[in-house]
């Protein structure tokens, strides 16, 4: 009857502990918030890249597209981690003492999601009937004009549902943080509290930090199923 001893000791932890994991769980919701703006925004660029006639700009995004696909994402934030928070502080003069992890990570998981984010909206820009294009050439608009303001909106209209899948996969794959050493939802419960109690306290918050991303990635998938029906 361990696992009901552990499940008990939980509300007793939370609450003792509340501050630290409300602080993980607001580092979590940045970071994810963040990646998910800059990712879309950045995806967009590269896709719209990706359709260019422009050589260079083809294969300079299909290049960044296919090497942040190849790569771990726990390879990407430690590459960050070593490499990035000199180079930020070098640009702002920051002093070396400046704390810029969470930048850093910000980064990190905004550009490693735009490859990822690029190929859904090209696959959403692909997807848009052709004759589209040419009811807007045939009211006089140019291409970059077609684009903005007929396909795009077209496009992320359908990609919503698959935007905010992979926003969800992001939302789970921000525990990796604890490589840069921040401490998340998932590091807050069970480093910070579960391992430093010890005892039974560990695996009561292991248990807590599954029963939290089960909680709030389901809610959030039951969401995006809503809009599909839509």
């Amino acid at each position: 009857m361990e696992l009901f001893e552990w499940i008990a000791n939980i509300p007793a932890l939370v609450i003792d502990h509340s501050g630290l994991l409300l602080d993980g769980l607001w580092l979590t919701i940045k970071i994810t918030v963040t990646a998910v703006i800059f990712g879309i925004a950045l995806g967009t660029v590269l896709a719209l890249m990706r359709l260019s006639n422009v050589k260079i700009l083809n294969i300079f995004a299909r290049s960044y597209v296919n090497l942040f696909r190849s790569i771990p994402l726990l390879l990407v934030l430690l590459w960050f981690y070593l490499a990035l928070p000199q180079a930020i502080k070098y640009l702002f003069n920051l002093p070396p003492y400046a704390d810029v992890r969470i930048a850093s990570a910000m980064i990190a998981f905004a550009l490693f999601e735009a490859a990822y984010y690029s190929e859904i909206i090209r696959a959403g820009i692909n997807a848009v009937n052709k004759g589209q294009y040419h009811a807007a050439f045939a009211l006089g608009m140019t291409k970059s004009q077609a684009m903005r303001l007929i396909i795009l909106p077209q496009a992320f209209r359908a990609m919503v549902p698959l935007l905010l899948t992979q926003g969800i996969i992001l939302f789970q794959d921000t525990s990796l943080v604890y490589v840069m050493s921040l401490i998340d939802l998932f590091g807050a419960s069970v480093t910070q509290i579960g391992m430093a109690q010890g005892g039974t306290a560990k695996y009561s918050m292991v248990i807590f930090a599954a029963v939290s991303y089960f909680i709030i990635c389901f809610g959030a998938s039951r969401l995006v199923s809503y809009m599909k029906k839509d």
